[in-house]
């Protein structure tokens, strides 16, 4: 019989199929690091010669490839000798996911993924292969074995239905991949990340507070961490500066929005494109006064006036390179007195409508204590833009 059911043996014996030596070696790597024997070849005929030599479990395999390409590799494997193949590509668009697991593939890995999420997908479809070793195992020693039996092919039927559903996971590990490179434009203002993950979390709730579709409330929470992606092209020095910045540095500041918007173009998935919609536009106005394109009210999609106000919220009561984090009552008073100016007014009802909730996720993911009222100071730089002149605050005095 086959080792444990619930955790596949590391000495399971894997090939890794690239002819891009450094994707071979990370994948060779990772799955030595994890205890599994691996080969690699670079190619399907090299990998074809070694499964002639000798038994392997699981062939991970690219499929863009010169001569021949992982389908076709999938097709002689499937048909010759008794492994599983899992195909890795970056190119989805171009392969259809059920085409190729009824082709015989037992997964399908978008590039890039985590070393993480390669040894998780390992394990699945070892579990399923010793289920099914098992399964026939048991099949011989019917008479002796029938209870058995049918606990495995329960199994077996659950680990099915959840390859079947293996579609929205991959898109769920796609978007992990996205969240990593928002992780990576945050870190160097905020390194915990906790400020992406409260923008999504807020930006899910303001969207079912106004009643949108489901679907598109779930594409808000992935694509809403997206908004300042394009601030990893902005220079430290300025992005990190402490006190007020010039014109000029303004000016360098904006530009994250047409960066960002730039990085996420051109996609066909649902959630980039509305990524890209995101942060073009989380900062303009809804009186036509912000940017990078001066548009207003309703020519600023709602993915982004959600976004914009919720942003500007969570910059106010976190702390910043310029700024120690103001109170929640200050937050909020400034952005009533932007109701109509800076924000959609239907966004600012709903946001003060979920206020409870809203603290509540604040609660949930701080990595700091929030500033008592009587400690507030007003920033340099929110002096300069006057936001203070605008509201009823009087914690500190302007200029202090």
């Amino acid at each position: 019989m086959n080792p444990s059911i619930t955790e596949a043996p590391k000495e399971a014996q894997m090939l890794v199929v690239d002819d891009e030596a450094p994707v071979a070696q990370l994948v060779e790597q990772t799955l030595s690091k994890a205890g599994y024997t691996c080969r690699t070849a670079e190619n399907g005929s090299q990998a074809l010669r070694i499964l002639e030599q000798e038994p392997i479990d699981v062939v991970v395999s690219d499929i863009m490839m010169p001569e021949m390409d992982g389908v076709a590799l999938l097709k002689k494997v499937k048909s010759e000798y008794f492994a599983d193949v899992m195909l890795m590509t970056g190119f989805t668009e171009d392969y259809n996911y059920e085409t190729l697991v009824n082709e015989g593939a037992s997964d399908f890995i978008t590039k890039p993924f985590s070393p993480r999420e390669l040894l998780l997908r390992l394990k699945r479809v070892l579990k399923i292969r010793y289920l099914l070793i098992e399964r026939d195992q048991i099949n011989e020693q019917l008479e002796a074995s029938v209870e058995r039996l049918g606990t495995v092919n329960y199994e077996l039927n659950s680990a099915l239905t959840d390859l079947k559903n293996m579609n929205q996971q991959l898109n769920r590990s796609y978007l992990d991949t996205i969240n990593r490179l928002c992780l990576a434009a945050e870190y160097k203002d905020d390194d915990t990340g906790d400020h992406i993950m409260r923008i999504s979390r807020y930006s899910e709730l303001i969207m079912k507070k106004l009643g949108q579709p489901d679907e598109f409330v779930e594409l808000m929470r992935y694509a809403s961490p997206m908004h300042d992606i394009g601030k990893i092209g902005i220079p430290d020095n300025i992005l990190l500066k402490p006190g007020k910045l010039t014109d000029e540095e303004f000016d360098v500041i904006k530009t994250h929005t047409t960066i960002g918007a730039n990085i996420l173009a051109g996609s066909k998935a649902e959630v980039l494109k509305l990524a890209h919609e995101i942060a073009l536009n989380h900062h303009e106005k809804w009186n036509g006064k912000g940017y990078p394109n001066g548009i207003s009210q309703l020519e600023i999609p709602l993915s982004a006036r959600i976004v914009g106000l919720v942003d500007t919220f969570d910059a106010l009561t976190s702390k910043r390179p310029y700024k120690n984090p103001y109170p929640i009552e200050v937050a909020l008073e400034i952005i009533r007195s932007e109701r109509e100016k800076h924000f959609d007014p239907a966004v600012v009802d709903a946001f003060l409508d979920a206020i409870d909730e809203i603290q509540e996720i604040k609660e949930e993911i701080n990595s700091c204590e929030d500033m008592a009222a009587s400690d507030f100071i007003w920033s340099e730089r929110d002096i300069e833009n006057g936001i203070y002149q605008h509201t009823d605050i009087k914690h500190a005095a302007a200029g202090k």
